[in-house]
């Protein structure tokens, strides 16, 4: 080796810190890790030195730790073979190419960043080679704002640009012709047809099912199965298909006890706002005929005992978000508002019943009155937050955390009971094969508190209202919206933190789901300083924790035995078909009996066939604003409870519906993989290891590839959606 030794020195980089939360970031597949030789030496602290075996020419090359970033110094320990006195350590952020010119020992580099240089002193041979130093550590890039399309947001616009500000993400309130992250609609799933990917904030499907008749059907088909469970509703009838049986029941009731008289409040089923309810206590007051046709409602046993603040009547308007259906993700506000009546509350006598102010809490009646009171303060007026009147009845001594746990309980039941019915509308809206967005929604959900702190489910509304600005007359007869300082706290909270959990570049808030059996009890309250959970990792500092929780999967060892339904559902969608339609033919009903083996000496085809038309014949009468011919899921679950009670009669319904089930699914077998494109929900594919047990989805029976062909030519076009079903006019509540 030549005794004639120069000084080289080596440009060494050193990687910015990435910040806290950077140790953990895994790095990004795709980037390509640098390739050492087999003689390289890795440095503990992430620098490895390669040496062309028999030269004496030295190349350093700064490479990353595997599976991570590093926030120290990627040179701050002596580089191996070479002594610790022959390194200095200074930062460094951008290390550009550097060049030894042989037998100089000057080095030639190129322009730099502002920086302290890190030099590395070592011993030159005369075959020196140029060295190069690459800066492995690219600093990260920032990413690209969330792009929002609030073209169709409606009344919801305000809260939505307030909160689209705080996040700093890119609003187009015009529309984009380019795609969009996530799509703000004001009433349903079908305001915008074209749309092929990012998100949407509204579910297929939730408008039909949220309905009063229709919610009203899905919660009494779990209380035939769960009676207790489901006590929360109030009972109900639906007009005009049960007339005879309510005035039949009123009549006995009043035979029986001359001094009994319940009152009964009477919901139109497309009404909202409160347009249309009124209180009766006699059938013959029904306003059963509007024009020529009969009107839908539903009459409900009227709360007569509730919960009195400052004797008033109140409710509570909570909030609730569906992150996805598949699997089930529910986040609840932990702030929503209570509503306040207008004049102290009476018990319901023939004489009061017209007084609206006294038993309806609808906002939209009360602010009509003269008493109504615009307020600045949450604790006061006619609208408060929740949490105001939960502190307050916690230092009267109630106990807040089984209220609130109550009230949990109650919306994950609820949201159970019309699952089923929301995954049918799905599979009709973006067919198996075709594209479609994921999906997510605002609920608002409208509790009473009866006086014994027991809630009470009185609707569920699909377009909450989230305006932050009402009206008020400034001068006689001119009006202008001004902004409503309570709503503006609840809303704007909600709307942004549901932003923040649909982000789809944030993975770092979304809910991991739990295993089946897993979570704890219900029993929180509303903390004072709210849920810690998930920052924004672009706005960590300027954001507030998160306003929603999430109470499923959390809570699932205690619900999951409710989902019986869904696995009927799940074998009514099995045997649709591929078409995408919501109705089951007699073909398709009697192939559903002979796959699972369920006829027998006393239930022969003919008994089958003449069950398939009774049931759906009655179905078509009950649903008067239906087209479609055919068995749907409510009809089909009838014909189970039917089925489920011939084959297994020893055994409470409940029982029967089970063993049914598990009958049927033995003969069904596994789902083929080829059918996984059937979405029963708009969540997208779940990862691997993450999917739902077969408990209660089953999945559908393969088909050949020809026979899926033919079922979806038709529907495969990606720019075309489908063709949305007629709604009614819906108005938010």
């Amino acid at each position: 080796m030549s005794d004639h030794y120069g000084d080289v020195k080596v440009q060494l980089g050193q990687m910015k810190s990435l910040g806290e939360d950077a140790e953990k970031e895994e790095v990004d597949p795709e980037e390509e890790m640098p390739v050492s030789s087999p003689s390289a030496s890795p440095d503990p602290a992430g620098c490895c030195i390669t040496t062309a075996p028999g030269t004496d020419a030295l190349s350093t090359n700064i490479c990353k730790q595997k599976g991570k970033r590093s926030r120290k110094n990627p040179c701050g320990k002596p580089l191996q073979g070479f002594p610790a006195h022959a390194v200095k350590n200074i930062n460094s952020p951008i290390c550009e190419q550097t060049l030894l010119i042989k037998g100089t020992g000057k080095i030639l580099q190129g322009k730099s960043a502002e920086s302290n240089w890190n030099y590395v002193a070592v011993h030159e041979s005369s075959n020196t080679q140029e060295t190069r130093c690459e800066d492995e550590f690219k600093l990260p890039r920032k990413r690209r704002p969330v792009t929002v399309d609030t073209s169709k947001a409606k009344t919801s616009l305000e809260a939505l640009k307030l909160s689209i500000k705080e996040l700093q993400w890119k609003e187009f309130h015009t529309g984009r012709r380019a795609a969009c992250d996530i799509y703000w609609h004001g009433v349903s799933f079908h305001d915008n047809e074209n749309i092929v990917s990012g998100q949407v904030n509204k579910f297929p499907g939730m408008v039909e099912m949220l309905r009063k008749i229709n919610l009203s059907r899905a919660v009494r088909t779990m209380q035939e199965l769960f009676p207790e469970e489901y006590d929360f509703y109030p009972r109900s009838w639906i007009l005009p298909e049960e007339y005879q049986q309510f005035s039949t029941e009123i009549r006995m009731v009043k035979e029986s006890d001359a001094t009994e008289s319940p009152t009964f409040i009477v919901k139109p089923d497309g009404g909202s706002q409160g347009d249309g309810i009124y209180l009766i206590r006699d059938p013959g007051d029904l306003k059963l005929v509007v024009g020529a046709q009969a009107k839908q409602a539903v009459v409900q046993e009227y709360i007569h005992k509730p919960l009195l603040i400052d004797k008033l009547k109140f409710d509570i308007r909570l909030y609730v978000l569906i992150k996805s259906v598949q699997p089930l993700e529910i986040y609840i506000a932990k702030e929503g508002l209570t509503r306040f009546c207008t004049e102290p509350y009476q018990e319901p006598s023939q004489k009061n019943l017209s007084r609206v102010f006294m038993h309806l809490t609808n906002y939209s009646l009360n602010v009509q009155s003269g008493n109504y009171v615009h307020s600045d303060s949450q604790n006061t007026g006619s609208k408060r937050t929740l949490s105001s009147v939960l502190y307050r009845l916690a230092a009267k001594g109630v106990d807040i955390k089984r209220v609130w746990s109550d009230i949990i309980a109650l919306v994950i039941k609820s949201v159970i009971a019309v699952l089923p019915d929301l995954k049918v509308h799905y599979q009709a809206d973006i067919p198996p094969a075709k594209p479609g967005p994921t999906c997510f929604q605002i609920l608002g959900f409208d509790i009473l508190l009866m006086k014994n702190l027991k809630p009470v489910l009185l609707e569920v509304n699909s377009n909450p209202s989230m305006r932050i600005e009402h009206e008020q007359e400034v001068a006689p007869g001119v009006f202008e919206y001004v902004p409503s300082p309570v709503d503006e706290q609840v809303k704007v909270g909600v709307i942004r933190d549901t932003l923040r959990l649909m982000d789809p570049f944030n993975k770092k808030l979304t809910a991991t789901p739990h295993p089946a059996g897993g979570g704890s009890d219900p029993v929180e309250v509303i903390p004072a300083d709210g849920d810690s959970q998930g920052r924004s990792p672009d706005n960590a500092g300027n954001l507030p924790p998160l306003c929603l929780k999430q109470v499923y999967p959390k809570y699932t060892k205690q619900f999951s035995h409710l989902r019986l339904v869904e696995r009927i559902a799940a074998l009514f969608i099995r045997f649709l078909g591929v078409k995408g339609n919501m109705r089951l033919g007699p073909t398709a009903f009697r192939t559903f009996i002979r796959t699972c083996k369920l006829s027998n000496s006393n239930l022969t085809m003919a008994s089958v066939d003449i069950l398939y038309i009774d049931i759906t014949r009655r179905w078509s009468f009950a649903l008067a604003d239906s087209r479609e011919a055919g068995m749907g899921l409510q009809a089909f679950v009838e014909a189970f409870f039917n089925l489920a009670g011939r084959r297994f009669k020893s055994l409470a319904l409940r029982e029967q519906v089970v063993s049914l089930l598990d009958l049927c699914e033995s003969h069904l077998g596994p789902q083929s993989g080829a059918e996984d494109r059937r979405s029963l929900s708009c969540s997208r594919a779940l990862p691997r290891g993450g999917r739902t047990p077969a408990l209660y989805l089953p999945r559908p029976r393969p088909i050949s590839p020809a026979a899926h062909r033919r079922a979806t030519s038709q529907d495969c076009r990606p720019h075309q959606r489908p063709k949305p079903r007629t709604l009614r006019a819906n108005v938010e509540n």
